[in-house]
């Protein structure tokens, strides 16, 4: 699924659409030693209003976020489509529409042995259907539906236990303190997964999209054990990869110019390809492209080839997960945060042996610890 794609889907998503409709809905209770306290199957259409919006919403919060940062979608391997194997158990448990309890079960079940949950959450998932409408010549939708896309969206939503708190009392009229051991269910999922995902105007059901609040921190068992597919690196194993490579590849070139010229034009991709439905991505040419550009030296760039195959592989790099929001200069006992819009005021200069970093200042007022400071 692409952003424009997600984002379609997302906009439909909601009781008052005429062209999505939420069918059925599991949700379940589940604590920490992976028992299901309890669970209920029930069709969306018959629960009470409140408590279906609430329900609504954490479906739908599983779309949020970006393509390839908090949205990853996997392939399943071959093996997966075979009896027992997850992809089959996903196409099944959307065939049936999770109709009977006996899916429902099987489906759930799965789900709680294969998540790695240290805490108590509950879990809902829902069968949707999503009408899609053919495009005419002039790419208007027609009348009449083409078909439908029904998927399964499943969220995962930590419950808190309530602390004792003051409160105040209206029986007695006093601010008193008292205990409250209810458990709360977060209306914010930190993980969910989308399946089969929405393609070309349909179903693609040899893949499935996870969404994970923490893209820094996504909860690989969901990947690897209840979806079935590999995990491949995120966002900040990837920059690491990155950055481990331009040391190895620029060396005693990676100077604060270089650095931060690469940033900035790795940021320039982004923006040129911000219309984009896929993510950009920096491959092994444009990689090339930029540092040269950036000043690299062609003996440095000979050594990319060989380095890009032993640090990256055959994949390529999301440009998103590769770019820094601000320069940060470190020093021992000194950091110095640089927007973007800074850099041009920053740079760093040799005198009489010593290294310094210096910093032009247009405006005369300067602020220290949030107070104006005198030059």
């Amino acid at each position: 699924m692409n952003k424009k794609e997600v984002s379609e889907i997302k906009r439909h998503f909601n009781e008052d659409n005429g062209f999505f409709h939420l069918n059925k809905v599991l949700c379940a209770f589940v604590d920490a030693e992976k028992n299901i306290k309890c669970k209920t199957l029930r069709s969306f259409d018959l629960i009470e209003k409140s408590e279906a919006e609430l329900i609504m919403g954490a479906l739908k919060k599983v779309f949020s976020g970006k393509v390839a940062k908090n949205l990853l979608e996997f392939s399943f391997p071959n093996e997966q489509y075979a009896d027992g194997g997850t992809q089959n158990l996903l196409y099944n448990a959307v065939k049936s529409k999770l109709e009977s309890e006996e899916a429902a079960d099987k489906f759930l079940d799965h789900i709680v042995s294969g998540a790695d949950i240290t805490s108590t959450y509950a879990v809902f998932a829902g069968h949707c259907s999503y009408s899609v409408f053919k495009k005419n010549k002039n790419g208007d939708a027609d009348l009449e539906s083409d078909h439908n896309y029904n998927f399964i969206v499943t969220a995962f939503c930590p419950v808190a236990i309530r602390i004792d708190g003051l409160i105040y009392d209206e029986e007695t009229n006093e601010i008193v303190k008292k205990p409250n051991s209810d458990r709360v269910v977060a209306d914010s999922p930190t993980d969910g997964f989308i399946y089969p995902v929405f393609s070309d105007g349909g179903a693609d059901v040899n893949k499935v999209m996870y969404y994970t609040k923490k893209p820094k921190d996504p909860n690989v068992s969901i990947i690897d054990e209840v979806l079935g597919c590999r995990f491949v690196a995120s966002a900040i194993d990837e920059k690491t990869t990155f950055k481990a490579m331009l040391n190895n590849v620029v060396a005693d070139e990676l100077d604060f110019n270089v650095i931060t010229s690469v940033n900035s034009k790795i940021a320039e991709v982004i923006a040129q390809n911000q219309d984009d439905t896929e993510p950009p991505v920096i491959d092994k040419p444009r990689l090339s492209k930029i540092l040269s550009e950036s000043g690299v030296s062609d003996s440095k760039l000979e050594i990319l080839d060989k380095a890009y195959d032993n640090f990256v592989g055959e994949t390529v790099m999301k440009a998103s997960n590769l770019v820094e929001a601000k320069t940060v200069v470190s020093a021992p006992s000194i950091t110095v945060n640089i927007g973007k819009d800074g850099l041009s005021k920053v740079k760093t200069q040799t005198v009489e042996g010593k290294r310094y970093l210096i910093i032009s200042l247009d405006d005369p007022e300067i602020e220290v610890n949030g107070l104006s400071a005198a030059l």
